[in-house]
């Protein structure tokens, strides 16, 4: 059964989504319903959430380029199904996710830059590679990501900027990121409706330049032209208030962590239901 698009956003947002994107009513309701043709005669099997907005997300995010979209459609829906150490088992009071919670290693701020896109901090290095798996770590990325993606739908029309507080990146954490994996995750986010703006690498040491290289060798031309390094000081810096870990004087690391933490859980049958439906 076809599902119908239910305007939700203020009106300045469809304005700006028809001004970035190309969107309009009738572009986007016929655009829809063309992916939910396709879906029902050539992908009955995939199920890629019951909530008709992401149909809608991955239109904006190839800016209603309809072959563009299946094809992200397909990807993004193999990578859910392949990649279960990210996407099963999910349960935001486990130990193995708990911890990695309490260390806020990915954390959107909660008010936007100047050009209204969804910024958030990913701290490459504030776990323990003793004791957490990168692994463990990309599937917390990818909750909060999830999560964020479901609560704002505003992310799919302006994009979402990630700046990587790399402070304190030791060659343990380099050795976590094989070249399968690094793969892996840039092919997941360059997959992923929500638009990436900009990638920017903050408090980068030199030696990191190695994996960061092949990180660059596995994305788009377009993504590439995306990457910010800064050995100290950010781009974004400029257009948004950041915590005072990095220079600015907004809501610091630890307010982050604990609001994330407690919104990641409060929904955690979001994500039960979420999984049980991938797995439908």
């Amino acid at each position: 059964m076809k599902r119908s698009y239910v305007e939700t956003l203020p009106e300045a947002c469809y304005i700006d989504a028809e001004n970035l994107l190309g969107e309009t009513t009738v572009k986007r309701d016929e655009s829809v319903n063309e992916l939910q043709s396709w879906l029902a005669q050539e992908h009955q099997q995939i199920t890629i959430n019951n909530d008709v907005r992401y149909l809608v997300y991955f239109l904006r995010t190839t800016k209603y380029d309809i072959e563009k979209a299946k094809q992200k459609i397909l990807m993004y829906c193999k990578i859910r199904i392949e990649r279960v150490e990210w996407f099963k088992n999910r349960d935001p009071f486990a130990t193995d996710i708990l911890e990695l919670l309490d260390l806020g290693i990915f954390l959107p701020l909660r008010q936007k830059d100047q050009h209204n896109r969804q910024v958030v901090i990913i701290r490459t290095a504030a776990h323990n590679p003793k004791y957490h798996t990168q692994n463990n770590v990309f599937k917390v990325d990818k909750m909060i990501l999830d999560l964020l993606l479901f609560l704002d739908e505003t992310i799919s029309i302006y994009g979402i900027v990630a700046v990587f507080d790399m402070k304190n990146v030791r060659l343990a954490h380099a050795l976590q990121l094989n070249a399968a994996l690094i793969k892996r995750t840039v092919v997941s986010w360059e997959n992923y409706p929500c638009r990436p703006k900009l990638l920017e690498f903050v408090n980068a040491p030199m030696h990191v330049s190695v994996v960061l290289n092949i990180f660059r060798s596995f994305m788009s031309e377009k993504m590439k032209t995306r990457i910010k390094i800064s050995n100290r000081g950010t781009q974004i810096g400029q257009l948004v208030n950041l915590p005072p870990e990095l220079e600015g004087t907004g809501d610091s690391y630890h307010d982050l962590t604990v609001y994330w933490k407690k919104k990641v859980q409060d929904h955690a049958f979001w994500f039960a239901e979420n999984e049980h439906q991938q797995q439908a």
